[in-house]
């Protein structure tokens, strides 16, 4: 009952402690959503998430709404740059210890399927369930490149954290509960991403004529 007793009241003294540090983290404003959003994007969980902390920040303070979207964005580019170095130099060994389980193996598959269209949707959509950590884990030890991974990281989180920093400036309390009253429209709108964006690169990649074969398509007109 003793040992129970320590483990209760340790738990309550993290669970304390993690509150403040969020509160700290929402007193700083934009600085501490760059710091989560680093964080975060580097594979460290942070506490509540850098989609919470936007909100919380732009409730309390609309009008740093704008400044919270950019510097969230910039903040989970620096965090992806860390990400993509620890986990490339670890290459598909790394990735093997990570998706070892049957949802992890569910996943890669799915990786291996839609690529980075699949790293697009779970960046865009603001799922908790969504499977961002392993599909990026996918693309980087599977030798997707730097750029290339940035970019597609740019593409969503850019406007995802605008739409979040729009909503708490905008909607203030009620922006929770607006997201919980949208959630199967976005899980819609995050199939039909998947599928066009998957449908589209297999289109390009289709028609995209090997440029040896144009080169002599020139040469002989």
């Amino acid at each position: 009952m003793a040992g129970y007793e320590r483990a209760r009241c340790r738990g309550r003294e993290l669970v304390i402690r993690m509150g403040r540090f969020r509160q700290a983290l929402i007193a700083w404003g934009p600085l501490g959503v760059f710091l989560t959003c680093v964080i975060e994007s580097a594979g460290v969980p942070s506490p509540g998430g850098s989609d919470a902390l936007i909100l919380l920040v732009t409730i309390a303070r609309p009008d740093t709404a704008w400044t919270c979207a950019i510097v969230a964005t910039l903040g989970s580019l620096v965090g992806s740059v860390i990400f993509h170095a620890i986990v490339a130099t670890g290459g598909e060994k790394f990735l093997e210890r990570r998706t070892s389980t049957p949802r992890g193996m569910k996943v890669r598959a799915w990786f291996q399927r839609y690529g980075m269209a699949s790293v697009f949707v779970c960046a865009l959509v603001p799922f908790p369930f969504m499977p961002l950590r392993i599909v990026c884990l996918c693309a980087c030890a599977l030798g997707v490149s730097r750029m290339r991974f940035l970019g597609v990281t740019l593409a969503a989180r850019l406007p995802r954290y605008a739409a979040i920093a729009y909503l708490g400036a905008e909607l203030g309390e009620n922006s929770s509960k607006w997201l919980g009253q949208h959630v199967w429209q976005m899980g819609v709108l995050a199939a039909v991403l998947l599928v066009g964006i998957y449908g589209l690169l297999r289109y390009t990649d289709r028609h995209r004529a090997p440029v040896g074969v144009m080169d002599n398509q020139a040469i002989d007109g």
